[in-house]
């Protein structure tokens, strides 16, 4: 399992200091806005890594020969050939275009030789299913990822066997993903990421890593230039299944060189490990199943933990956001503190743009609820193009709803209605169905003092 639910995923759904009013506003009702049709991203623009090659030598080694759980595994597991992959169940409209877009990348930007078929069989199956009968194996998984299994109905007999053992894996044949068919399609597409990148790559997550999907703070969902580049890196030619650790790590460098020149004249970068003590302390304090109280304590031991290291980089950022996300509801003050210091730590860390304009989300929110819709538009302005590079939907109609809200606030009263009808179209393809996008337009309206 990969992608477990955690608030933090859906923290776009309560980004906002106080209690969202229950009556419909005109900006939530407007039927010409909820005529808006599903709108699409263009043409992929992943960054490049910006990192030395021995940097990401080492986070290589560690996705590739430790599972999250921090089991050592003692040999590399990949597919040797060419990939297939079929989807089975009843997949949602959008899948097979973000699935068929997303095969292009793995093809042309890691190089993998990886196709779509029709036939009973294929290297990959994707079985779309209902939530609950993805619940009812694992309660708080939004989609995982199986090997040596093709259907949801084999898992139950399989998961405690030597089949499903991803530690007992060498050499990857058949592996079954299972997504939800009835969440929202960028929920499906983020899932369709990160379960495809663990069924071609790494089995691990690192809290380190800013700019990758391999890290459980679900910030990046869709396949980033790092991600490519571990991936390309991992169907090397001077690679096979079942090398040892040594194996791979003798032959790394030069495979880094070929295919990330820059990284060798970038200087490495010392970074501690994360403690699992920091790493439960963020779980509880974001993850499902714990009470207020004990998400409180956890949050606060995060922020220790973080502090007594002395990091300066977005872990400590990660932590202040965990305090402004659980403390905005009934201390909107202080938790605007936290979301200030957290951007703060965010800036000094490169590759976290993505982050910051989450962060930004919250910020503005806070500004608007305040009334001062000049700096709500100062703070969003840098983060639309950020969350669209990023191919964030969610994201993107939140800060544009936010726009719409500081533009009213100024008087610009036209342009926010523009703001807000457009904002829709991005909506549909982040949260779904018609009823969560008007929620979303509620929360976000019952900010602004003139309507709250």
């Amino acid at each position: 399992m990969r992608r477990v639910i955690l608030p933090i995923c859906l923290m776009l759904g309560a980004c906002v200091p106080g209690v969202p009013s229950e009556m419909p506003t005109r900006a939530a009702t407007d039927q010409p806005a909820m005529l808006q049709s599903m709108k699409s991203f263009s043409a992929p623009k992943p960054l490049p890594p910006i990192r030395s090659n021995r940097d990401i030598a080492r986070d290589f080694l560690e996705l590739s020969f430790q599972l999250e759980s921090g089991r050592t595994l003692t040999s590399f597991s990949r597919f040797e050939g060419p990939v297939s992959v079929r989807v089975t169940g009843d997949p949602p409209p959008t899948l097979m275009p973000d699935l068929n877009r997303l095969l292009h990348r793995l093809r042309t930007e890691a190089q993998i030789d990886i196709t779509r078929v029709r036939g009973e069989a294929a290297n990959i199956t994707i079985e779309a299913v209902p939530r609950s009968r993805i619940r009812r194996h694992l309660p708080k998984a939004a989609c995982f990822v199986v090997p040596n299994i093709s259907r949801l109905s084999q898992y139950r007999a399989a998961r405690h066997s030597r089949i499903t053992n991803w530690s007992l894996l060498k050499k990857r044949e058949k592996i079954a993903i299972f997504l939800p068919n009835d969440a929202s399609p960028q929920e499906v597409r983020d899932c369709l990421h990160e379960e495809l990148a663990q069924a071609l790559g790494p089995l691990n997550d690192l809290y380190r890593l800013p700019d990758s999907v391999f890290n459980d703070d679900n910030v990046h969902t869709v396949l980033t230039g790092f991600d490519m580049l571990i991936l390309r890196a991992y169907y090397a030619p001077e690679l096979r299944a079942g090398m040892s650790r040594g194996d791979v790590a003798t032959r790394l460098p030069g495979i880094l060189s070929r295919l990330n020149p820059r990284g060798e004249m970038l200087a490495p970068q010392s970074v501690s490990a994360t403690p699992r003590a920091w790493v439960k302390a963020i779980q509880t304090a974001l993850g499902p199943g714990a009470r207020h109280g004990q998400r409180m304590s956890a949050a606060r031991e995060a922020l220790r933990i973080a502090q007594a290291i002395g990091w300066t980089d977005h872990r400590r950022a990660f932590s202040h956001f965990a305090m402004g996300r659980l403390t905005q509801a009934g201390d909107p003050d202080y938790a605007h503190d936290h979301f200030l210091m957290a951007d703060r730590f965010y800036r000094m860390t490169p590759g976290t743009d993505l982050h910051r304009a989450y962060t930004a989300s919250q910020l503005a929110a806070y500004a608007v609820s305040q009334g001062n819709g000049t700096h709500a538009l100062d703070i969003l302005a840098p983060h639309l193009a950020v969350a669209e590079r990023h191919e964030n939907a969610a994201l993107l109609a939140t800060l544009m709803m936010l726009r719409a809200e500081a533009l009213d606030l100024t008087g610009r009263v036209a342009e926010a209605r523009t703001i807000r009808v457009d904002s829709v179209g991005w909506a549909r393809y982040g949260f779904g169905s018609d009823w969560a996008v008007r929620a979303k337009l509620r929360e976000i309206t019952s900010l602004s003092p003139l309507k709250g």
